[in-house]
Formats: structure tokens, sequence, C-alpha cells
């Protein structure tokens, strides 16, 4: 009796550790190793950008946008060709009766040619009606010699923006074409008129006080 109590006895339990071990083996076949959720850790998260890629696109954009300064700079910056003045200036009219004068001497026709008026009237030293071409003819035959010839005084009055009436004296030194010596004194009036941006002599008399 005793044997066959023991023989249920060991019936039962090894029933009940045969139940247990197949209640547990699908756990552990469901359950994942540590070893394969490290796995699956690393492949579902995306792997970040290298700091060497997103280096080159900063300094793209770094450099788009220094020359997009540079243009805009560029765009703005005036031309050398436009920031250059021109060398020389317009010239007074005192400057230019100094011109005037000064150009007896060394008979300068072209420097007056240039300050003349096309419609030009004038009485000259001699008494005599003039006009631009003869009053050019007139400078052009001199033949004299000069030691100097200045304007000793000028007056300039302007009337409107555009009239300038120059009243002087000028003395003129040296020696004529037949050797003789001179020291001439005129007394003068001369109206200039401003046309495109040009002063011109429009109108003059001479008359010789000495000499």
């Amino acid at each position: 009796m005793k044997i066959i109590i023991l023989f249920l006895a060991t019936t039962f339990l090894a029933a009940m550790t045969f139940a247990q071990e197949e209640s547990a083996s699908p756990a552990e076949s469901t359950a994942p190793t540590t070893e394969e959720k490290a796995s699956a850790t690393v492949e579902e998260t995306p792997p970040s950008k290298p700091a060497e890629a997103t280096a080159p696109a900063a300094e793209k954009k770094a450099e788009a946008a220094m020359s997009s300064k540079a243009a805009a700079t560029s765009t703005n910056a005036k031309p050398a060709t436009a920031a250059a003045a021109p060398s020389g200036k317009k010239m007074s009219v005192k400057e230019m009766e100094e011109k005037w004068e000064a150009s007896v001497p060394s008979h300068d026709f072209s420097t007056v040619q240039g300050f003349v008026a096309s419609d030009f009237v004038g009485v000259s030293s001699q008494g005599k009606f003039t006009d631009r071409a003869s009053m050019l003819a007139e400078f052009k035959k001199d033949k004299d010699t000069y030691k100097s010839a200045k304007n000793e005084k000028l007056n300039v009055k302007a009337f409107g923006p555009n009239v300038m009436v120059v009243t002087g004296r000028a003395r003129e030194k040296g020696t004529s074409k037949d050797g003789k010596a001179f020291d001439r004194t005129f007394l003068f009036t001369d109206t200039w008129m401003l046309r495109g941006g040009q002063w011109q002599c429009v109108a003059s008399q001479v008359n010789k006080v000495k000499g």
C-alpha cells in the first residue's frame, strides 16, 4: 500500500513539473533577449548626420550671404569713371579778361577767338565799328613786340544771371614793327553773356588814352 501511494505521489510531482515547464516555454520564446532588444533599438533609431556634413552647409550659407552683400555693395557703388570730376574748371569773366590781355604779347589768336561770340559787335581803338571777323583780323595782323601787357584795373558788374559788364584799364609796353618803343594805355568796356554754360564777349568798345 505504501508503495502505491509513493508511486502516485511521484507521478503527480512529475506531472506538475512538466506542466510548469510547458507554461514557462512560451514566455521564454516570446520575450526578446537583451541582444535582440539592443539590435532592434539600433535598427529603429535613424542615424544622426555627422558633424562634417553640417559644417559645409553652414559654410555655404555664410558664403552666399557674403556674396549677396558684395553684390549689393557693387551695385550701389558708384563707378570709378562717375566719382571723377573734370580736371579743368570754367573760368570766370574776370579770369577770361586777364587771359585775353595776357594773350596779346604772345599773339595767342586761338584764345581770343574762343572768347568772342559769333554775333560780336564793337568799336575799335582806332574809332572803327567792328564785328567778330574784323576784330580778329586786326588782332591777327599785329606784329608788335611786347615787353608787358596787363590789366591795371577791372570792374565787373552782373546784370542778371546771364550778363556781365566789365570796365577796365589796360597797359601795354613794347616795340612796334618799325622799331619804335611804345607805352599805351586803353580804357575799355566789354559785355559778356552766358550761353550754353559758356561766357562769350558779345560787345566791346576800346579807347586809347595814351601812346
